[in-house]
């Protein structure tokens, strides 16, 4: 199939992934060409890590870190090395048709890295994961949520709600790539222990998990090669659950189950993306960390000031793809 330009090798479109709803690999497929408009914002530049269901959402799964053997000639990749010795190409999902490469191989969702691939060691924004504990905690996930805004407002941190297409919900801050991750985490989890400590009584940082009584405010996300299902990625649920970007405003009654593979659409159309202007307001975090009562990060090598990836970040990567 033409997509986007590209030849695209399609295969069994006819195969149901989500036998109660009658949804086939070819419905998946079409939603990401559709929506490719929104979600590229979210993938575009950054490693990808494959979760493949190649029988559908009831049928075993895998991940698999490297891009297959035999992939599109116009595909991206990017080589990462790991701290193992190891190293392993990640496919870059940059256009219409590489999403549709990806849905596929099965991959029902898209878990991205929280940075570029011209500064892998730098994320360009933060994560808060509400993840609840118990069922019936959604309404505390919700309450919880403003929280976290509150205390992102008062940092002067633009922040976005989405829901996360499984039980939980991610909050995230768009960020200048001027610190490391293990600095992005120090901060991540000064914010995350202030969320819980002004309201105690339903949000925990208890990482142990036996131990914990409310809706997990996880930072630990904030770590070189942890992913996230991006926003408007389908989850592998059987209601083919999206994670759906959100207003602030609608973050008090949202419930997730209105999200869905069928329903994102005429979302979209009707109510446009509430993440169109996120990747234009990043803050730096390295002025702030006193704010938080913790300790500045200390001073790296400097770096040109970046607002986005740099002019010439496509002959940046050709580059290094070539050298590597």
């Amino acid at each position: 199939m033409r997509i986007g330009g590209r030849d695209v090798a399609l295969t069994n479109q006819e195969k149901v992934f989500f036998p109660a709803l009658g949804l086939t690999k070819g419905d998946l497929v079409e939603y990401y060409v559709d929506l490719a408009e929104v979600v590229l914002p979210h993938v575009r530049q950054r490693p990808a890590q494959m979760k493949r269901y190649p029988n559908g959402v009831e049928g075993d799964f895998f991940y698999q870190k490297r891009v297959p053997v035999r992939h599109p000639e116009w595909l991206e990749t990017v080589r990462i090395d790991f701290p193992s010795g190891r190293s392993a190409d990640f496919p870059v999902l940059e256009d219409p048709a590489s999403l549709a490469w990806s849905a596929n191989l099965g991959c029902i969702e898209i878990h991205t890295w929280h940075s570029r691939v011209d500064a892998l060691e730098r994320p360009d924004y933060l994560l808060i994961d509400l993840d609840p504990s118990a069922e019936g905690q959604w309404p505390h996930v919700r309450e919880i949520a403003l929280v976290v805004k509150d205390v992102m407002d008062e940092l002067g941190l633009a922040s976005y709600p989405k829901t996360s297409g499984a039980t939980g919900m991610h909050v995230l801050a768009p960020i200048e790539r001027d610190l490391d991750f293990p600095e992005v985490r120090r901060f991540a989890k000064a914010m995350a222990k202030e969320v819980e400590r002004r309201v105690p009584r339903i949000a925990t940082t208890t990482w142990v998990v036996r131990e914990r009584t409310g809706v997990f405010v996880d930072y630990g996300q904030n770590a070189r090669d942890r992913t996230i299902a991006c926003a408007y990625s389908v989850r592998p649920t059987r209601d083919a659950r999206c994670s759906a970007p959100l207003r602030w405003h609608e973050v008090a009654d949202v419930d997730p189950a209105d999200f869905t593979m069928t329903t994102m659409r005429e979302r979209v159309r009707r109510s446009g993306d509430p993440t169109a202007d996120m990747w234009r307001r990043p803050t730096s975090i390295a002025p702030l960390f006193e704010k938080l009562g913790i300790k500045p990060p200390g001073k790296g090598p400097k770096l040109r000031k970046r607002t986005g990836p740099p002019r010439d970040w496509r002959a940046e990567y050709e580059a290094k793809r070539r050298k590597g």
